[in-house]
């Protein structure tokens, strides 16, 4: 009789203990979640921030380089798709796309030095340039936060609470395309 009474004690013992370990697992996953929405939300005002600053940039520069109309229309394209894009990997793939006319842009800036003496131009190239730093900071911490969330997800006993609670792995990444790698080349 003793040793059932004990028998059941351990075994409502370890069900409390089992219990709370649940709980504080899915509380850490409901946090980390959290996280990466926080951090998304930076992401995407930082860029919001950007595709706000463009359409000066653009209108300073067509001052100036009025034959250009192609990368003014690629801008523009890809402005439109960053403001239309719903999820996280339509914005980063819009973001990519962006950027890569922002730089045909700039380079179309460097063969005009009227209008790199702009102050206009100036004020806007500076204030873009430390819009792509916040840029380059809210994608670090985004990354960092999907990062911490997966492999926590993927350690034991947490991808046992995950997959009882519905946590499911976080792909979108914000990832260096392969042709940002290589810098525009400037001619005079």
């Amino acid at each position: 009789m003793k040793t059932g009474v004990i028998v059941l004690i351990v075994v409502v013992l370890a069900l409390v203990l089992g219990g709370c370990e649940f709980i504080g697992t899915r509380n850490k996953l409901a946090v980390e979640k959290e996280a990466i929405t926080g951090q998304w939300s930076q992401v995407d005002a930082d860029l919001q921030r950007r595709a706000d600053l463009i359409p000066n940039l653009v209108e300073t520069v067509k001052g100036y380089a009025k034959e250009e109309t192609t990368v003014f229309t690629n801008i523009a394209n890809a402005r439109s798709a960053l403001l239309g894009a719903k999820s996280p990997q339509e914005k980063i793939d819009a973001n990519n796309q962006l950027t890569g006319a922002l730089g045909r842009l700039l380079v179309v800036a460097e063969n005009y030095p009227n209008l790199k003496a702009n102050e206009n131009f100036k004020q806007l190239q500076f204030e873009l340039e430390g819009t792509e730093n916040r840029i380059l900071q809210s994608r670090r911490r985004y990354n960092e936060a999907v990062q911490k969330y997966n492999t926590d997800l993927s350690l034991f006993p947490a991808n046992l609470v995950a997959s009882m609670a519905g946590y499911q792995r976080e792909d979108a990444y914000f990832k260096t395309e392969p042709g940002a790698r290589t810098a525009p080349k400037v001619q005079f």
